[in-house]
């Protein structure tokens, strides 16, 4: 019976020495090419013909558009509207690759804690540089709550800080955690329906189970990764 984590196994598929660093291909790198190739064309198949009455495709590319475009006029403002390429990108690139890892032996790269953090350093990098350029020296002031007085400043400004700098770090291991948990338990009860032969009705059963809850969560965590993006740059643009 193969073993729950060797799934997560990172496997060399083209070995590319670069100096003293391994800048190797691997299944991890083809599944993310696959991730970005497979939302290329899903959006490039999906407004190819661009009908004023749109088909299953078009409707589908439409709504995944219009929700983002929702989430960032909700959770930003129309101060959201230049940044919404990159938070799109970052929806679909995180749904295809929460998707994609749910087909039986493909590789699911969201549930790699490197991937995860990646990405969330990506965001944390770029609010965080968005505050300093419009805010300047003010960008400070988000580590001061407003109305707080000021002997307190001293037990609250760490705090903030802190929990400032932990943003990258619980954004990703929410994502990761979720991916990585999901999928063992699949590879579990899966190993079960191997050993049990026919006996395994009930595994089976448990399994299609978790494999439709698997599917909310990968959609619910692309979601999630992306609000907490948006309410992240909300505060970058507007601090408090």
């Amino acid at each position: 019976m193969a073993k729950p984590l060797e799934q997560f196994e990172i496997k060399t598929l083209v070995d590319i020495p670069l100096g003293g660093l391994d800048a190797s291909f691997t299944n991890a790198s083809a599944f993310m090419v696959i991730s970005v190739a497979a939302v290329t064309l899903f959006l490039t198949v999906g407004m190819r013909r661009r009908a004023l009455v749109p088909g299953r495709w078009q409707s589908m590319a439409e709504l995944s558009y219009q929700f983002v475009a929702h989430l960032v006029r909700e959770n930003v403002g129309t101060e959201g509207r230049r940044y919404f390429p990159f938070i799109f990108t970052l929806f679909m690139f995180i749904l295809f690759s929460n998707m994609i890892g749910l087909i039986p032996y493909a590789f699911t790269v969201t549930s790699h804690i490197i991937v995860t953090f990646a990405l969330a350093l990506v965001v944390f990098l770029g609010v965080t540089l968005i505050a300093i350029i419009k805010h300047r020296l003010r960008f400070f002031s988000f580590f001061m709550p407003p109305g707080v007085p000021l002997y307190m400043a001293p037990l609250l400004v760490p705090i903030e800080i802190i929990s400032y700098l932990a943003r990258p770090v619980t954004l990703s291991l929410r994502l990761f955690a979720n991916m990585m948990a999901g999928h063992t338990m699949l590879k579990v009860f899966a190993g079960f329906i191997v050993v049990l032969g026919l006996g395994g009705i009930a595994p089976i059963a448990v399994i299609v189970l978790l494999y439709g809850l698997e599917v909310i969560v990968a959609v619910l965590q692309a979601y999630v990764f992306t609000i907490l993006t948006c309410l992240y740059l909300h505060d970058a643009l507007h601090l408090h």
